[in-house]
């Protein structure tokens, strides 16, 4: 089949290398001629694990190619993929002007008949837009012949797994109109999923108001569990419970099940954030209350402060003198993406408070460096108590606390022994709980996670501790300080 995909960004760009690579021809539009020429010469714009090389032997195939030409594109296409970006008004709701743009411009150039999938994520009602404005510019050029049909098609990719959730979906769900037209649409759609379907059928078919929802839904859901589980976090350390045991013994529930009841600093990313305000907006907007999704958001904000407590409860308010190093700073592991990352909340914070941070992300680096110049007003290269460390352990050099904000794969087992050698006082401030509080208790290292932590990390954080103890030790000849 023929397929286009518009808009060259993280989700258009997995849609069309996977299709691609399971034998279409997939033509990319993206109305940026800088992009567009990188991807033409096998380049990639975000960082994803195994894309590139997808890209590249695809093109190589002949199967894939990119255009800022839309009427090229559009030539002999079946379907149309829009995948642009939704980005939040600051109500909330969805920005559709490059969605309707895209409408535009294939109500413009199409001809014969098209199936139009809406990719992007969209609220309820976005598909009967966009047959809208596509009927609009047909009736505008007059008699041509060009039939459209517009389906719902949201997509479900985890970055840093998306092309193994595009290639081996746990569902694709399809929605279509009723009619003649929409059966149509449907049997394209189901042909066009083939290849993912052979083994068992994972197509869920249902009207596109449903298919438009249930994005908006399964996103919600899961930010839930993560904010629920932060919750229940603050409350164990209140109690002195590990929530990591905790969250195993109610995981063990097949009601419940393991997935996202891992307390954090919060959720960030593309989609959470915006998708579930997106949600509370368009219950507004029809009369309901999304009580529980608001109460979600809520506590997501609040999250994103506590390390930085963490820091005030163990050095006191004023952070000037104190150096912190910082592993981790995208949203999630396996991704460049800053967007919406508790990094940028609690680096500028602790910025502002005074402290001295060294940082170190394994392949976020450009993006931070810009989100944080952004977020602080400042330009990079005027930032002089923000610091970039090539390793790991170089950002431990002098450090008086090492916060861990993003769980990369490289945090997971350090060598202890190193990092205590490191750091002025070996105190880890872990808001992705990767490591065993016992252990570090054994090697004289304050741990103190999100609901778990040992009786050193207590100490250090008991009204101001560390710093009573760092005292303490250059009283004592130690040769730290603060």
């Amino acid at each position: 089949m023929k397929v286009v995909v518009v808009g060259a960004g993280y989700v258009g760009l997995v849609t069309a290398a996977c299709l691609a690579e399971s034998g279409n021809r997939v033509v990319g539009v993206d109305n940026d001629p800088a992009r567009v020429a990188l991807l033409q010469a096998g380049g990639i714009p975000i960082y994803e694990p195994g894309l590139e090389e997808m890209v590249g032997r695809n093109l190589s195939a002949g199967r894939l190619l990119f255009t800022t030409s839309m009427s090229l594109a559009l030539e002999d296409a079946e379907v149309v993929f829009i995948a642009v970006g939704t980005p939040p008004r600051e109500d909330g709701s969805a920005d559709l002007q490059h969605v309707l743009a895209v409408a535009r411009d294939i109500g413009e150039h199409t001809t014969g008949f098209k199936v139009v999938v809406n990719k992007s994520t969209v609220p309820v009602g976005t598909a009967a837009q966009v047959l809208g404005v596509i009927r609009e510019r047909l009736a505008l050029r007059g008699p041509t012949g060009a039939q459209v049909a517009v389906v719902s098609n949201p997509e479900f990719l985890k970055e840093g797994a998306a092309i193994d959730d595009f290639m081996r979906p746990d569902r694709i769900v399809v929605g279509v109109e009723p009619g003649v037209v929409g059966e149509r649409a449907r049997q394209v759609m189901a042909r066009l999923y083939v290849p993912f379907n052979r083994h068992h059928d994972r197509t869920v078919w249902m009207d596109v108001p449903s298919a438009e929802l249930t994005k908006y839904a399964s996103n919600a859901m899961l930010a839930t569990r993560i904010s629920f589980m932060n919750e229940v976090a603050l409350l164990a350390d209140q109690l002195g419970a590990d929530v990591d045991s905790v969250r195993r013994g109610m995981g063990l529930d097949p009601r419940i099940g393991h997935g996202f009841l891992y307390a954090g600093t919060g959720y960030g990313g593309s989609c959470f954030p915006k998708d579930t305000r997106a949600l509370v907006h368009t219950a507004g907007q029809h009369g309901c209350r999304m009580q529980v999704v608001a109460a979600v958001e809520r506590v997501n904000a609040a999250q994103k402060h506590t390390l930085v407590d963490m820091v005030l409860r163990a050095f006191g308010p004023d952070l000037r003198g104190v150096r912190l190093a910082v592993w981790g700073l995208a949203f999630k592991p396996n991704t460049n993406d800053m967007r919406e990352a508790p990094s940028r909340h609690i680096v500028v914070e602790l910025y502002r408070l005074g402290a001295t941070l060294v940082l170190h992300d394994p392949v976020a680096t450009s993006e931070a460096q810009a989100a944080l110049a952004d977020d602080l007003g400042i330009p990079w290269s005027e930032l002089h108590r923000l610091q970039w460390a090539t390793t790991p352990m170089e950002a431990l050099e002098g450090a008086h606390a090492l916060l861990i904000v993003t769980e990369w794969k490289c945090f997971h087992n350090p060598d202890f022994a190193a990092m205590v050698e490191r750091l002025r006082y070996p105190l880890v401030l872990d808001g992705r709980n990767l490591y065993d509080p016992d252990t570090l208790q054994e090697l004289g290292v304050a741990y103190h996670g999100i609901g778990r932590r040992n009786a050193l990390g207590v100490q250090a954080l008991a009204s101001g501790g560390l710093r009573a103890q760092v005292g303490q030790r250059r009283q004592m000849g130690a040769g730290v300080v603060v």
